[in-house]
């Protein structure tokens, strides 16, 4: 769990994640949440809002062991009860992390499918800007 905690400070260090209710339902709404994490000791209305933000969509809800508190600790809060993680890759690094790949198969299935999608998405822009490049000699 400590190391899914410490992707999930990553994120937050890194521009990638969403904190807090209204932050995440503004992410899920732009399809940018590609991963909702849930502390265990959320309420129930907690866990059905992160459920409902993704309804229809192929964003992943994920309820982490970890507390309110322990997730707070990792992104320098008192407290959080739901973070949404934007970059799919990151997404994939944490649930990889959980160690439990048969609870998680179908959000690690569509993970991989996002995170293959941004990897080469990010090989043909860094293509296009050499080709840029090459053009301007």
């Amino acid at each position: 769990m400590n190391k899914a905690l410490n992707y999930l400070s990553l994120a937050r260090k890194g521009g990638m994640a969403e904190l807090g209710e209204e932050p995440v339902g503004a992410a899920a709404r732009g399809m940018k949440a590609h991963l909702i994490l849930v502390a265990g000791d959320a309420s129930d209305h907690t866990w059905r809002r992160a459920k409902s933000f993704a309804a229809g969509t192929d964003q992943q809800c994920v309820r982490l062991e970890a507390s309110k508190e322990e997730m707070g600790f990792v992104v320098g809060r008192t407290s959080l009860a739901i973070a949404a993680i934007t970059d799919p890759r990151l997404a994939l690094a944490l649930v990889n992390a959980l160690g439990e790949p048969e609870k998680f198969a179908k959000t690690l299935e569509v993970l991989n499918a996002k995170a293959e999608k941004a990897q080469k998405h990010q090989a043909e822009a860094k293509a296009h800007r050499r080709n840029l490049r090459k053009g301007k000699k």
